[in-house]
C-alpha cells in the first residue's frame, strides 16, 4: 500500500512541478518602455467602496504614471467611511481625476461588477485599466502595461501584482495565487488558442481594448460573478478575442487582506467559481492534497516504518517536487520563507476553505463582503 502511494505523490507532485518550472520562463513582465513608442492614453477605473484606509495612495500612485496620458476615474460604490470625501478632494486638486457615484445596484449584479460596468462606459480612451484601490502602481506602470497589449496583440492582459503578506494566514495562503496558476495552467496552449477552458486571470488588475470590451458586453457579461479574475477572460475568450496573463511583480503592489478572517471569507467568497465549483473540487482536492500534502506525510511515515531505503528516498524525491515549485516562487515573487516551509499546510487550510465554500452554496447561505452577500 505505502509503495504505490509514494508512485502516486511522485506523480502528482511531479506535474505541477514540471508545468510551473516552463511557465517559469513564459510568465514574464510587460516589455520595458521604448524609447520610439508615442504615449499611450489610459482611462484607470477603482471602484472604491469603503476604501478610505487606501483609495488616496492607490490614486495617488497611478497620478504619479509617466510617458502616458491618462483619466483617472473613481466610482465611489456607496460608501459609508470617507471614502466619497477623499476621492472628491482628490478631483478638485487634479483634473485628471474623475468621480462618478454608482446608480442603485440592479438586482442580480455583484456591486464590483456594476461598478466597473459604470466605470467601463464613462472611460474615453482606448486603453482600460481596471484595478482594484488596494492597488499601488510604480511610476512606469502603464506605460510598460500599454506596451504589453501592443506587443502581445491580445484584447485583455490581466497583471498579478506583488502580493504584501504579513500574518501568518497570509502568508500561508496568498502565495498559493501563484501556485496554482502557474503550477496548472499550460500557458503556452493558453496563449496558442482563445478557447475557454484556458481563461486566467487576476482581478487586482485588468488592462482591456475597449473596443473588444463592449463588444463582450464588459463586466455585465459577468454580472452575478464575484470572481472576474476568471470570468473576465472566459467572456472574452467566449467572444472569441484572445486575453493573456503577466507579471506585474515589478510594477504593482497589493495587500489583499488585512487579517485572517478576511483572508478565509474573501478566498471563501468566490472559491465556487473556481476551485470549490461541483464539477471541479473532487479532482482539484485529490491533486492538491496527494501531490503537495501526501509527500510529506509519506515522507515521515516511512521514516517512522523503517521502511526500505529505496521507498523512503522516492517519498524523499516526491517531497522535494512538492517543495520545487514554492521555492521558485519564494525567491522571484519575493513570498514569505515561512510560507514556503508551511507549504502542505497551507495547501490543507485551501483545500477547507474550497469545502467550505461549497458547503455554504450547498446550505443557500451566500458569503457576505463589504456589507453585501
Amino acid at each position: 500500500m505505502l509503495p504505490a502511494l509514494v508512485m502516486m505523490a511522485l506523480i502528482l507532485a511531479g506535474i505541477p512541478a514540471v508545468l510551473l518550472t516552463i511557465n517559469f520562463f513564459l510568465f514574464q513582465a510587460p516589455p520595458p518602455i521604448g524609447s520610439q513608442r508615442p504615449a499611450a492614453a489610459v482611462s484607470v477605473l477603482i471602484p472604491a467602496r469603503n476604501e478610505a484606509s487606501h483609495i488616496q495612495a492607490a490614486a495617488e500612485s497611478v497620478l504619479a504614471n509617466t510617458d502616458v496620458t491618462l483619466e483617472l476615474i473613481i466610482l465611489n460604490d456607496d460608501s459609508t467611511d470617507a471614502t466619497g470625501e477623499i476621492v472628491q478632494t482628490l478631483a478638485a486638486r487634479d483634473t485628471r481625476v474623475t468621480v462618478l457615484n454608482s446608480s442603485p445596484l440592479p438586482e442580480n449584479w455583484c456591486g464590483k461588477q456594476y461598478a466597473c460596468w459604470q466605470l467601463g462606459q464613462s472611460a474615453k480612451y482606448e486603453l482600460l485599466v481596471f484595478m482594484d484601490a488596494d492597488v499601488e502602481l510604480a511610476p512606469h506602470a502603464l506605460a510598460r502595461m500599454a506596451g504589453f497589449m501592443q506587443s502581445s496583440g491580445v484584447a485583455l492582459g490581466s497583471g498579478f501584482p506583488l502580493q504584501k503578506t504579513q500574518g501568518l494566514f497570509e502568508k500561508l495562503l496568498i502565495p498559493l495565487m501563484h501556485f496554482i496558476l502557474l503550477g496548472f495552467l499550460p500557458i503556452y496552449r493558453m496563449r496558442k488558442t482563445s478557447n475557454p477552458a484556458y481563461s486566467a486571470g487576476c482581478g487586482q488588475l485588468f488592462i482591456a481594448k475597449k473596443s473588444a470590451y463592449m463588444a463582450v458586453g464588459g463586466h455585465s457579461a459577468i454580472r452575478a460573478s464575484r470572481h472576474d479574475g476568471i470570468t473576465l477572460p472566459r467572456a472574452f475568450r467566449q467572444a472569441g478575442f484572445a486575453t493573456d496573463i503577466f507579471d506585474a511583480t515589478a510594477i504593482a503592489t497589493c495587500r489583499m487582506y488585512q487579517s485572517a478572517g478576511q483572508v478565509f471569507h474573501g478566498l471563501a467568497k468566490n472559491a465556487t467559481e473556481a476551485l470549490a465549483s461541483r464539477n471541479v473540487i473532487v479532482p482539484a482536492t485529490a491533486i492538491l492534497l496527494g501531490g503537495q500534502v501526501m509527500p510529506a506525510v509519506l515522507l515521515i511515515t516511512a521514516l517512522l516504518l523503517h521502511s526500505k531505503s529505496a521507498l523512503i528516498v522516492s517519498a524523499a524525491i516526491a517531497t522535494a517536487l512538492s517543495y520545487w515549485p514554492r521555492m521558485l516562487l519564494t525567491i522571484r515573487f519575493r513570498q514569505s520563507l515561512l510560507g514556503a516551509f508551511l507549504h502542505p499546510l497551507g495547501i490543507g487550510l485551501l483545500v477547507a476553505i474550497q469545502w467550505y465554500a461549497l458547503l455554504r452554496q450547498l446550505l443557500g447561505k451566500n458569503i457576505a463582503w463589504r456589507g453585501r452577500a
